[in-house]
């Protein structure tokens, strides 16, 4: 496994960096903070027109790039740094997956040149009311179909929670249970029967809603009952992508509390020069280089669709869960009062830290499932 970037990725690098400094400062993410949708519509088009960026993994059949899950991780880690507020993990790394995963061509065919050209805004309608990401065993929503022999005609009852972007969404996948077993349908969000409420969260520059559907009109993504394993893999996908964008915001707020240190003075000098603070700076670099190995570790499986994904996957949501809560926290400690203010962007990036904590499971559930699979590999 090679963990170097090659010269074109470094390139995309600088070339979304440029582009999220001048499109997504602190003022900007403050502005959005407040709107209705919590995200530019015209700067989702342009990051999906003029960068790519929607379509970066998706094959060109669907008017995609044909780059792979490392070329999204470098704009994933610079999404975080910058706290862009627009639906990548909702669109570009939940929905586009499902859609792939399910092998549904003609639903591909449907779907995805909208989400590629930045016109379609999608979401996984997967978690209801206890929040559980891992395991179907609490998906109670129901799918039934009304006799059509031609597979359409399936309807949606149920509830679900802390869907992402799902107030804004266009296009809804829902997990629910059929006869069959667990499967995933597409659901237009206009359609009748949807109602849609905005969810109060910590992090207001990620937001959630609470969906309700009532024998909302669907349409059947591949097979009926074959989800299970294709949801297992989005969700692989899912936590080394937020895995990567923590790092992104982790290694902003150590950048932000080396400055500080830097600049401001105490007793006639720069309070980076106290041992204290030093060890704080140093233990949160240790934190955000080994979360960044262990992220980009999860990059190349994902792209290289390795067997030991989950195990990689795990590693990295763990870790880098942990190394940008703690970042995040000790960027208020070395900042002291003016860290606490509103005014401040610590706080933003704090909140960040604990919400995509919670995101895709929290490190103590993948800390379990690391530990089941290196105890069944030892029992082998």
């Amino acid at each position: 496994m090679n963990l170097a970037f090659t010269q074109e990725q470094n390139e995309l690098r600088r070339t979304v960096r440029d582009f999220l400094d001048k499109t997504s400062p602190e003022a900007e993410v403050r502005r959005l903070m407040e709107t209705v949708d919590g995200y530019d519509p015209g700067l989702w088009h342009q990051l999906a027109g003029e960068l790519g960026i929607a379509g970066l993994t998706l094959p060109e059949e669907y008017d995609g790039a044909g780059c792979g899950f490392v070329e999204l991780g470098v704009v994933l880690e610079e999404a975080g740094r910058s706290l862009l507020c627009a639906p990548v993990l909702s669109t570009v790394v939940l929905a586009a997956s499902a859609l792939l995963g399910l092998g549904d061509d003609a639903a591909c065919h449907d779907y995805l040149p909208g989400i590629a050209a930045g016109t379609t805004v999608a979401t996984l309608a997967l978690t209801e009311s206890a929040g559980r990401w891992a395991g179907a065993d609490g998906i109670t929503t129901t799918a039934t179909l009304d006799g059509h022999s031609n597979g359409n005609g399936w309807t949606v009852s149920g509830k679900k929670a802390f869907v992402l972007d799902g107030h804004a969404a266009s296009l809804l996948l829902v997990v629910a249970r059929t006869g069959a077993g667990l499967s995933v349908l597409a659901v237009d969000a206009g359609a009748p029967g949807v109602h849609r409420v905005p969810r109060a969260t910590l992090d207001q520059t990620r937001r959630q809603a609470d969906i309700t559907f009532t024998a909302a009109p669907a349409r059947l993504l591949g097979e009926a009952g074959a989800a299970r394993p294709v949801l297992e893999h989005v969700l692989d996908l899912a936590a080394v992508a937020i895995a990567t964008e923590q790092v992104g915001g982790a290694a902003r707020v150590l950048d932000m509390a080396v400055d500080h240190a830097r600049t401001r003075v105490q007793f006639g000098r720069p309070i980076g020069s106290f041992q204290a603070v030093k060890h704080k700076l140093a233990d949160m670099h240790l934190g955000v280089e080994s979360a960044r190995s262990a992220a980009y570790h999860g990059l190349w499986a994902a792209a290289d669709n390795l067997p030991d994904l989950p195990l990689a996957a795990s590693l990295a949501k763990a870790c880098c869960g942990d190394a940008f809560v703690a970042a995040a926290t000790e960027n208020i400690q070395v900042h002291g009062g003016i860290g606490v203010t509103w005014e401040h962007p610590a706080h933003l990036y704090l909140k960040r830290a604990h919400s995509s904590r919670q995101l895709f499971g929290h490190p103590a559930h993948h800390r379990q499932r690391l530990a089941r699979y290196v105890l069944a590999e030892q029992s082998e």
